[in-house]
């Protein structure tokens, strides 16, 4: 991706005075949040946590994480892997009223906990419960937050310099919170790599009790049910996927994308005139506005490349574009550029994969 031009954002910038106010002075450390239900954790927490060590390394303060869920081992067991990925402490509230998520009871727990430990930066997963979470508690503390972060960095004086598409993913503008804190961005999943796993111990873990009842709680869960349709994509993160765009001419030529993917025990996605069309659902859409993806190897076919595009897929390690217009962009950044007809070189390809690839290595491959 191509980055923001340093010497005109600090132009910008010195057009803007930084007066931070005496009561956001003690703002120190990073946190994050770490977002878990019933005991899973969202992947996006730890590449989440893998960024926030970069930054709070940078500042020379502490990383912490913050789990919220119900009393038991739960939470604990989040709060001790937390530490595995580069947490120098944890900060816990649990309550029987969190054991499932709500707005109120989880912007309350989250809002008085930075209200009485005062981070400086504040990151969320730009998942549909960090998202939510995000925008209320940002608004209660009125404070900034930058949403849908593709890059997030501090600068000389220490501010955080959150990184987004902006005018419909044309451009990359950077977001500064001058004079208030804490910082808040939120980040989409795959959009930050994977730190590494290292087995370590719990540094500090801070409990925090939460300041409500249930009868102060508007909303309540009568049943929970789970989403039928969960496992139906796993875009995000899969290791190989293969993409169709408008190039392939028809939602009957799709099929070649899939089979494709099917050889090569991957998944399959699109760009978004084809969800726009109808061809495919939105949850196949890679993108901007879609889904961010960082497999092994992805396969674009009949997709020009667009910046909402390459967004979503330039954290492949390999990038294979097929494309008749040799001019397209996506030939800009894929590692592996074919001017050619995909209606051909789809099949080619599967049934080469096909004649070449037990079943065994397909599932090397896509594990």
């Amino acid at each position: 991706m191509a980055q923001p031009d340093k010497p005109a954002a600090a132009a910008g910038r010195a057009n803007t005075k930084k007066e931070l106010p005496e009561r956001f002075r003690q703002h120190k450390h990073v946190w994050v949040f770490v977002e878990q239900e019933r005991g899973q954790v969202h992947p996006v927490s730890w590449e989440l946590m893998g960024e926030g060590r970069k930054l709070a390394d940078k500042l020379g303060v502490q990383l912490a994480g913050v789990v919220i869920g119900p009393p038991g081992l739960a939470v604990a067991e989040v709060a001790r892997e937390a530490a595995c990925y580069g947490a120098d402490l944890v900060y816990t509230i649990t309550n029987e009223i969190l054991a499932e998520y709500r707005n109120e009871p989880y912007s309350k727990a989250l809002t008085d906990l930075v209200e009485t430990h005062k981070p400086e930066i504040l990151l969320l997963g730009a998942t549909t419960l960090g998202r939510d979470l995000a925008g209320s508690v940002a608004t209660t503390l009125a404070t900034g937050l930058t949403a849908d972060c593709t890059a997030l960095d501090v600068d000389a004086d220490g501010s955080l310099a959150a990184t987004r598409p902006t005018f419909g993913g044309s451009l990359l503008c950077t977001i500064y919170t001058l004079n208030f804190r804490p910082q808040m961005a939120t980040v989409r999943p795959r959009v930050m790599a994977m730190p590494e796993r290292v087995e370590r111990p719990l540094g500090r873990l801070v409990e925090h009790p939460l300041a409500m009842v249930e009868e102060d709680v508007v909303t309540k869960v009568l049943r929970f049910l789970p989403d039928r349709d969960q496992a139906t994509s796993n875009l995000a993160y899969a290791d190989v996927v293969v993409a169709g765009g408008l190039g392939l001419g028809s939602p009957e030529n799709f099929q070649l994308v899939q089979q494709l993917a099917g050889v090569l025990g991957g998944e399959f996605g699109c760009s978004r005139p084809l969800v726009q069309k109808g061809w495919q659902p939105a949850e196949r859409q890679i993108g901007q506005t879609g889904k961010t993806i960082r497999p092994k190897l992805y396969i674009a076919a009949g997709i020009s490349g667009a910046i909402q595009h390459r967004v979503g897929v330039e954290g492949a390690d390999l990038i294979v574009a097929i494309n008749t217009d040799r001019n397209a962009p996506i030939f800009d950044f894929a590692h592996i550029g074919v001017v050619g007809d995909a209606m051909h070189l789809l099949p080619m390809l599967t049934e080469a994969f096909r004649r070449r690839l037990s079943p065994h290595i397909r599932d090397r491959l896509a594990g």
